[in-house]
């Protein structure tokens, strides 16, 4: 591994290609029913038993805004730890696919660009072009603590 460097697994939404620092990821399985929930927003799947640990399951096209779309065999839930609070939570998140891993070196990360109003660039961590592929890492403590899916303290798994 490169000094001064992270290492990310990348996935496919919609074609484009985006990232997560690897030592948030729980484990990858691949796509399985949850249990819907009522009321909850549309990207918001539902929940699934994980080992005893009831954890939410979000879809990231949904949640992005990039509509639908039917699940496959290359469909993955990708089960990542986010920082709530003083407190850390699984969460997973549907994916259209599982791409690579990369080692990022501080020199190949740019900061999010601002883009004007109505984009939130805080769910951007930064941006790497890898192998001439743009890939956006992003920033799951605020992706996933914001809007609907903001624990209070007294939240609960």
């Amino acid at each position: 591994m490169l000094v001064d460097s992270r290492q990310v697994l990348t996935f496919i939404l919609a074609e484009e290609e985006y990232a997560v620092d690897i030592l948030r990821v729980q484990e990858i399985r691949g796509w399985s029913a949850v249990t819907r929930i009522p009321n909850a927003p549309d990207y918001m799947k539902g929940v699934l038993n994980l080992r005893g640990a009831i954890i939410p399951v979000i879809d990231l096209r949904l949640r992005f805004g990039f509509g639908a779309r039917a699940y496959d065999q290359t469909t993955v839930i990708v089960v990542v730890w986010v920082n709530s609070g003083d407190r850390q939570r699984s969460i997973g998140l549907v994916v259209d696919a599982v791409a690579e891993t990369y080692a990022i070196s501080n020199d190949e990360m740019s900061p999010a660009p601002l883009m004007g109003a109505g984009v939130e660039p805080d769910f951007i961590e930064g941006l790497a072009t890898l192998d001439e592929k743009m890939i956006i890492l992003l920033n799951l403590d605020y992706l996933l603590n914001s809007g609907d899916l903001a624990l209070d303290e007294s939240g609960s798994e």
